[in-house]
């Protein structure tokens, strides 16, 4: 069996740990896919926060 790769694993639990202010336990507790799709609609709250509609990440 392939495990997930732990350096994946502290990335995901230090991006939700920083814009969702959840504790350590709390995150590691998550299953993999709910964490998975907590850090992608984190990430796509904070693209439309920087980046609004027509606006290029560029400018």
């Amino acid at each position: 069996m392939i495990g997930y790769p732990i350096d994946r694993l502290y990335e995901e639990v230090a991006y939700l740990a920083y814009y969702m202010h959840w504790g350590h336990g709390d995150l590691m507790n998550l299953p993999h896919g709910e964490r998975q799709q907590w850090v992608a609609e984190t990430a796509q709250i904070n693209q439309r926060l920087n980046h609004p509609e027509g606006q290029s990440p560029w400018e």
